[in-house]
């Protein structure tokens, strides 16, 4: 007998709808890229602690999946304080190096920037089911079934891609073409797992309007969607934490319009 493997117990913000934390995601990221300083990314950042503790979501996996974050942050802000336009005091000079007040603080506006827009769109799609948001993209942002469903299958699909390289792998090494050539051998790989990702998705969608996925008409749901009282709290949550970074950034004289005068 066979044991099966309960689920994993979903807790927080990994409850909720999953529109819900895409539209709280946006919440906070629009107004971060309209303006450049780093009092209102600082801000945001701080503000947005809570929901990155309520988010369910364990501390090992959650320095695993923002690990790109903390190393693109401080990357971004080495790069546009060492190239960045100058401005203010002239901290140091060298050949095409150029750091100066305005760039540092540019640059740490950059590294904020990216921890605030970044962190809380992976924490809150790292709990999502692509079924789930499948659902409510279609049921309640009333986007075309087509389109979400093809997205769905699509989605499916990226799992496949891993172990077809692993099989292509396998079966070059069993003939004996594996032994050299890395470049030859990974450009020769990739064409053939591109002709069968294509083969694959022809067969899905014949497959797919064999079963009338796109037939005409008003589409039934298995599971409904709806928005929750804590969807919109979060919703809610994610423009409370955009609009008091801006007016916090706006009331220090700080905030700095991308499309501003420079």
């Amino acid at each position: 007998m066979t044991a099966i493997a309960p689920s994993p117990v979903r807790r927080g913000v990994a409850t909720l709808n999953p529109v819900a934390k895409l539209l709280a995601a946006l919440l906070i990221a629009l107004p971060l890229v309209i303006t450049i300083d780093p009092v209102s990314a600082g801000v945001a950042l701080l503000l947005e602690l809570p929901l990155l503790l309520a988010s369910g979501v364990g501390w090992r996996r959650f320095w695993v999946r923002t690990l790109p974050l903390w190393i693109a942050a401080p990357a971004a802000a080495v790069t546009i304080s060492l190239y960045g336009e100058r401005s203010g005091a002239e901290v140091f000079s060298w050949a095409f190096v150029h750091v100066s007040e305005g760039s540092l603080a540019l640059g740490l506006a950059a590294a904020l920037r990216v921890l605030a827009i970044g962190l809380p769109a992976v924490v809150l799609f790292v709990t999502v089911d692509p079924t789930d948001l499948a659902d409510g993209l279609a049921q309640i942002l009333r986007l075309p079934a087509r389109f979400v469903i093809g997205g769905l299958a699509g989605m499916r699909m990226l799992g496949l891609l891993t172990e077809d390289w692993r099989a292509l792998a396998l079966a070059r090494r069993a003939r004996g073409v594996a032994d050299a050539g890395r470049l030859r051998r990974a450009l020769g790989m990739a064409f053939a797992l591109l002709v069968l990702a294509i083969r694959r998705g022809s067969a899905l969608a014949t497959a797919m309007e064999a079963r009338a996925f796109g037939a005409p008409g008003r589409r039934t749901w298995a599971r409904e969607s709806r928005l929750a009282a804590s969807d919109v709290a979060v919703m809610a949550g994610g423009l409370v934490i955009s609009a008091t970074a801006v007016a916090v950034s706006v009331a220090v004289g700080a905030f700095h319009p991308i499309f501003g005068p420079s």
